[in-house]
């Protein structure tokens, strides 16, 4: 029983990430988009020809609100609510998400994992050597593989340590 449910939290585990996985390539190809210089908010603004009273006027806040607005979302330093609320007050929607440096989430984890195999691997390997039994390097490659997909099969939390 318990190695049935095991199997279920691992399939389970696994499903979700290819489900969360399936909705970030959707933003793979937007990592090429550059934010405008002036920001978002004001270039879109602009386009549509809206002044700043006008925008203000939507979102209940006067012209110099907006400005800051504005300026806070050049600098980074804008919060997501606002960010929706200009969205709303412009009839659009923000859309958020996150896209892994390497792809995708397996492609993370399967670098990650392989980052502490090595280094788990090369620490038994440096022991071994002192203790005049090392391994031939065609051994440690096979042992930091093996290691590797252990680590990804898992996913251990000491992996992000």
């Amino acid at each position: 029983i318990i190695v049935n449910i095991k199997l279920y939290i691992m399939s389970t585990k696994s499903l979700q990430k290819q489900q969360l996985n399936n909705k970030m390539l959707g933003f793979a190809s937007l990592k090429q988009v550059a934010i405008p210089p002036t920001g978002w908010i004001k270039a879109i603004r602009t386009a549509l020809g809206m002044t700043l009273q006008q925008l203000g006027n939507r979102l209940n806040i006067s012209k110099q609100g907006v400005l800051d607005i504005e300026n806070r979302e050049k600098e980074g330093a804008i919060t997501l609510k606002a960010l929706q609320e200009v969205a709303k007050a412009m009839n659009m929607q923000l859309v958020y998400g996150f896209v892994p440096n390497d792809g995708s989430l397996d492609a993370l984890i399967e670098r990650r994992a392989r980052e502490v195999a090595i280094q788990i691997v090369q620490r038994t390997a440096q022991t071994m050597q002192l203790e005049d039994q090392a391994n031939s390097k065609k051994r440690i490659e096979a042992a930091i593989n093996e290691r590797t997909e252990e680590l990804k099969k898992e996913v251990p939390k000491m992996l992000w340590d």
